[in-house]
């Protein structure tokens, strides 16, 4: 009996010992961090050609800096969506936010409307810091004249988002910050 009581205890423990941490799945919201005060009236129509999201970002795990160059996943926190979708869904949304839903449009730009101005955006970098109390998103973004008639005017931008902990929630939001951040100073070019 001692035997076999010992063997379940043993077992158990092992089970135990074996089990991974549950995962925890992580989304950027839709709703952006603040209401919209104003919407701008009357905006010309711009298209959104693309968004460009750094190859590193392209993981399931939600990352954060590990050492002087390394990257490490937190080990239970997932993004439920890829970020090369996440991203310009959330650009899109909330530039159609600030500028009205009717002037900007991923892709083709309906029957009936011309774009003024077509826009393509490069996310250069969008990760905690190396003490996980800030993220920063890096980025660039070029508004072009879809004649040809004017050069491609480029903007950059640097931003940092305080995050309440290193906790991956608070990562998180921390990066949706950020992109609405981004779409602000987009908007307003």
């Amino acid at each position: 009996m001692r035997l076999r009581l010992a063997s379940l205890a043993l077992a158990g423990l092992l089970a135990a010992c074996s089990s991974s941490p549950a995962i925890t799945w992580y989304q950027l919201r839709a709703e952006p961090p603040e209401p919209v005060t104003a919407l701008r009236a009357d905006s010309p129509v711009w298209q959104l050609l693309g968004v460009q999201v750094p190859a590193y970002l392209d993981r399931e795990s939600v990352l954060r800096p590990s050492g002087r160059a390394a990257l490490s996943a937190l080990p239970s926190a997932r993004w439920a969506e890829p970020l090369r979708d996440a991203v310009p869904r959330l650009l899109l949304a909330d530039l159609a936010r600030l500028r009205g839903p009717a002037s900007i449009f991923a892709g083709s730009v309906p029957p009936g409307a011309s774009a003024s101005r077509q826009l393509r955006v490069e996310i250069q970098r969008l990760d905690p810091e190396a003490d996980g109390r800030a993220v920063v998103l890096s980025a660039r973004w070029w508004l072009q004249d879809p004649q040809g008639r004017e050069a491609p005017a480029v903007r950059e931008i640097s931003l940092r988002a305080p995050a309440a902990s290193e906790a991956a929630d608070d990562l998180v939001a921390a990066h949706r910050e950020l992109l609405w951040r981004l779409a602000q100073a987009i908007a307003q070019t």
